[in-house]
């Protein structure tokens, strides 16, 4: 289970389930089947109109090609039907009682169109789409006592093809896509920078202003969150000019009380219970003033952290119930503010040593693991203690914290592992605890290098 600090760092939700692709899913089913049921609407309520306009073009073309065959010299019939083919696409045929027909494809717009056909032209009036394998519109007609067959191109009365409709419905639909995404967007990015923004706050960054700008909703929203902000740096600054206040007042007091123990005319076992007393209350300011202290990112330097680790894991072996093991690479380089750096891995090492001995409780096993990941450098303190209950990892980096329960002989104000989340914040780092699977407890820190 990670921590509070990693699960701060993590990067937001998949894209997958991210509110932008909820929105423009949405939308895009909207669009399109709006756009579906716009298609079945048209074609239904413009059927009617559009058959009978194709009819009433059928019957002029009809009447005007009878009548000039009719009123045309005989010579000069045979000219006037050419140029009816080659200049209208009219072709004028002798209906034989041989003919092999087809009829023209079964819809709703054809039925309408035969039927209004028939109502003007008279009822013995007959339809194909194929007469002798050739494909067309053919009508029949009558000049005196003999029958014809007028043919026209299939496309002047059927409707696009269904590659058309296609074609069409697949440039909207894409329109449509982009006017959708473009709406989620506009939709979804106030709230996408106001997730950020939340994000950064939890990670210990102070973000940029949201803008005042947009609905009165969003202005509104932006302008909480910014104030919240404003409130959250007042509370920290407030926060840490207390501590350092007040831990600064006590040391007078205690260094008086130290020098009063030393010329006081105690015992050696009385004296030593007293000092003992004193430097842990020495000790507990010095951590309060490690936590109040404000960040200052002019300070961070390039430091050889392999050899960091080395020299404190070396001075840290000289108590007798240390036994580290490291595996620690060799030119691994950060960025940081030396002293606040060295005082995690101290703090780290001294929680091990104190918190992860053996079952039989007098020795700690510690393992310092340190090299490359990917763009960053992570180094690992582990030890093989008893570790902590799950449901209470997340609650160790929690200031004043002390899981006595879970890890004993606790000493100082439970600030030991929040500053060392504080500083892992300040130098944009990310940290890790969990539970190893061998036992123990491993504290991961990722650092940027250098």
């Amino acid at each position: 289970m990670a921590s509070a600090s990693d699960t701060r760092s993590r990067p937001p939700s998949g894209m997958k389930n991210g509110l932008f692709w909820r929105t423009f899913v949405l939308l895009a089913f909207l669009i399109a089947v709006s756009m579906a049921a716009w298609v079945a609407s048209f074609r239904i309520v413009e059927r009617t109109p559009r058959g009978e306009q194709i009819a009433a073009q059928v019957v002029s073309i009809v009447t005007i090609t009878r009548a000039a065959l009719l009123h045309s010299a005989p010579a000069l019939r045979r000219e006037l039907l050419f140029e009816l083919a080659t200049t209208q696409g009219i072709r004028v045929y002798p209906r034989e009682e041989d003919d092999d027909t087809e009829p023209m494809p079964d819809s709703d717009l054809i039925r309408v169109i035969e039927d209004s056909v028939r109502s003007r032209l008279g009822e013995d009036t007959h339809f194909a789409g194929y007469v002798n394998d050739i494909r067309g519109f053919w009508v029949s007609f009558r000049i005196d006592d003999d029958d014809y067959w007028l043919m026209l191109d299939r496309e002047r009365v059927e409707r696009a093809s269904g590659v058309q409709w296609i074609s069409w419905a697949t440039m909207t639909l894409l329109l449509s896509l982009v006017g959708a995404a473009f709406i989620s967007r506009l939709i979804n990015q106030p709230l996408s920078r106001l997730s950020s923004a939340a994000r950064s706050v939890a990670r210990g960054i102070t973000p940029a202003p949201l803008p005042d700008t947009g609905p009165a909703e969003i202005r509104e929203a932006n302008q909480s969150f910014n104030q919240m902000v404003q409130d959250l740096k007042q509370v920290e600054s407030d926060r840490a000019v207390i501590l350092a206040g007040i831990s600064h007042d006590l040391r007078t007091p205690i260094a008086r009380m130290m020098l009063e123990v030393e010329m006081a005319g105690l015992s050696d076992e009385a004296r030593r219970g007293m000092q003992a007393d004193l430097s842990q209350m020495e000790a507990i300011i010095a951590q309060f003033l490690d936590y109040a202290r404000p960040a200052e990112p002019t300070s961070f330097t390039e430091l050889d952290l392999s050899e960091t680790l080395k020299k404190i894991a070396a001075e840290s072996s000289r108590h007798g119930d240390l036994q580290i093991t490291m595996h620690i690479a060799d030119g691994l380089r950060v960025r940081c503010n030396p002293t606040e750096l060295q005082r995690v891995i101290i703090n780290l090492m001294e929680n091990a040593r104190r918190y992860g001995k053996t079952a039989q409780g007098k020795q700690t096993d510690m393992e310092i693991t340190a090299r490359h990941d990917g763009g960053q450098v992570m180094f690992e303190i582990a030890d093989c203690g008893p570790g902590l209950p799950e449901n209470q990892i997340d609650q160790v980096l929690r200031p004043f914290t002390r899981l006595d329960a879970a890890r004993s002989q606790a000493n100082g104000a439970g600030l030991g592992l929040a500053i060392v989340d504080r500083v892992v914040q300040r130098h944009r780092g990310r940290l890790e605890i969990k539970n190893r699977e061998s036992g123990g407890l491993a504290v991961r820190i990722w650092l940027t290098t250098a």
